[in-house]
C-alpha cells in the first residue's frame, strides 16, 4: 500500500490553499492523502481533489466566545485529539504536514504521541498561534515568507507558499497592460476583513475619470450582507460588476485583471506573483501582530505593488492609486514583471520534498 499523508489545516481559505496545493503534489507522486480538519475548515476543502480523504475532527479556538464557549475549548480539542491518534493507530501515517490555524491542533498532537514524523507550513512572516506553539517541536519549519521570526529552537527553511494547480496552470500568463478597451478590476478581500473594500473600492472607482470608470469591469468579493449594497452602488453608477460572496474561478479572474485589489493575505500574494498582476494592496489591520503588511512588504520593495495602511484608505487617495496605474501602461507592465520575478511557482514541490527528507532520513518530529 501506498505511503500515506495527513494534511492538518483549518480555519481560513489562507491555511486550506497551500494545504491543498500540496495535497494535489503529493497525489501526483503517488502517496494517499488525508485532510484533517474541522467542520469550518471543511467549508473551504471544495476545491481538494476527490481522491483526498477527509477527517473533520473536533477543534475550537480561545479567541471566540464568551466564558462558556472558552470553558469547553480543552474538552473539544482533547476529543479532537483521541480521535486522532484512534484514527492514526489504526492506519498510520507516515508524516503528518500542519498549516497552521486550531484545527492543525488534533492531528499534530497525535502524530506526536506516535513518533510520527511532523512538519509544519507557516505562510506569513510572523507564526501564527497554533504554529508559534509547535515550531519548536517537530522536525522543520517550512516558511513562505522570508524572512520568518522563529522560536528558539526551530529549524527552518523557505520554501515560499505553495499555490493550488489551478494558479500552477496559470503561471507566467501574458499580461495586457492597460489600454483603449475594458479594464479588468479584481478585488478580493480574503475570507475576513472584507467590509472595508466594500466601503472603500466602489466610490473609489466610482471617482476615476469617465474615460477610464466606463470601461470598467469589476468583479469584487464581498461578505453576505454588503453584496446587495454593493451591487447596488455599482449599477446606480453604471458601472459593470459582478459581486460575490466567493469566487471560485480566483485564477481565471487574476489572469484577466489589468489591476488587483486586496488584502495581503500571504496566499492571495503567492497567486499574484505566480500569475504576474500589478496590485493594490491593504493590509487587514487586525491581522494578528500586523503579519499582512510584512507580506506586503515585500511585493512593494521590488515595485510589484503599493500599499496602503487601512487606517490611511479613503475613495480619494484609492481613486487616484487607481488611475495612475491604470493610465500608465508600462508602469503597470513594469509592475506584473515585478511580481512575477518575485514568484516560487516550485513551492509545493519543495514543501513535498521537504516530506520525503524528513522521513528518508528517519527524523522523527520532537515531541
Amino acid at each position: 500500500m501506498s505511503r500515506r499523508v495527513v494534511i492538518a489545516a483549518g480555519g481560513t481559505g489562507g491555511h486550506m490553499f497551500p494545504a491543498q496545493a500540496l495535497a494535489e503534489t503529493m497525489l501526483a507522486r503517488g502517496w494517499r492523502v488525508t485532510l484533517s480538519t474541522d467542520a469550518r475548515g471543511a467549508r473551504y476543502a471544495g476545491g481538494f481533489p476527490a481522491e483526498v480523504a477527509r477527517e473533520v475532527v473536533a477543534s475550537a479556538t480561545p479567541a471566540r466566545g464568551g466564558a462558556a464557549a472558552k470553558a469547553v475549548v480543552p474538552l473539544r480539542v482533547g476529543g479532537g485529539i483521541a480521535a486522532s491518534v484512534a484514527r492514526m493507530a489504526l492506519d498510520r501515517p507516515a508524516a503528518v504536514v500542519g498549516f497552521g490555524g486550531y484545527p492543525s491542533i488534533p492531528a499534530l498532537v497525535a502524530a506526536g504521541a506516535l513518533r510520527v514524523p511532523r512538519l509544519i507550513h507557516e505562510q506569513n512572516g510572523v507564526l501564527g498561534r497554533v504554529n508559534r506553539v509547535f515550531a519548536p517541536r517537530v522536525g522543520l519549519v517550512a516558511c513562505g515568507t522570508w524572512p520568518t521570526a522563529l522560536p528558539k529552537g526551530a529549524r527552518g527553511v523557505h520554501i515560499g507558499n505553495p499555490v493550488r494547480r489551478a494558479v500552477l496552470e496559470k503561471a507566467g500568463a501574458s499580461y495586457i497592460a492597460p489600454g483603449e478597451y475594458p479594464l479588468e478590476i479584481l478585488v478580493i478581500g480574503g475570507s475576513q476583513g472584507a467590509r472595508i473594500l466594500s466601503d472603500v473600492v466602489p466610490p473609489a472607482l466610482a471617482a476615476l475619470p469617465m474615460e477610464v470608470r466606463a470601461r470598467l469591469r469589476v468583479s469584487q468579493q464581498a461578505r453576505e450582507e454588503d453584496v446587495e449594497r454593493v451591487e447596488r452602488f455599482y449599477r446606480d453608477e453604471a458601472i459593470e460588476a459582478e459581486v460575490r460572496t466567493f469566487f471560485d474561478d480566483i485564477p481565471r479572474r487574476m489572469t484577466l485583471a489589468q489591476l488587483v485589489i486586496a488584502r495581503a493575505g500571504a496566499s492571495t500574494l503567492a497567486d499574484l506573483t505566480v500569475i504576474g498582476r500589478p496590485a493594490i494592496l491593504i493590509p487587514f489591520a487586525a491581522a494578528a501582530e500586523d503579519h499582512q503588511t510584512a507580506n506586503a512588504k515585500g511585493l512593494e520593495a521590488v515595485g510589484a505593488a503599493e500599499v496602503v495602511a487601512e487606517a490611511r484608505l479613503t475613495p480619494e487617495g484609492l481613486a487616484a492609486r487607481v488611475g495612475a496605474i491604470l493610465t500608465d501602461a508600462p508602469r503597470a507592465l513594469a509592475m506584473a514583471r515585478a511580481a512575477l520575478a518575485h514568484a516560487r511557482p516550485d513551492a509545493a514541490e519543495r514543501l513535498a520534498d521537504l516530506v520525503d527528507d524528513l522521513i528518508d532520513g528517519k527524523k522523527e518530529g520532537r515531541t
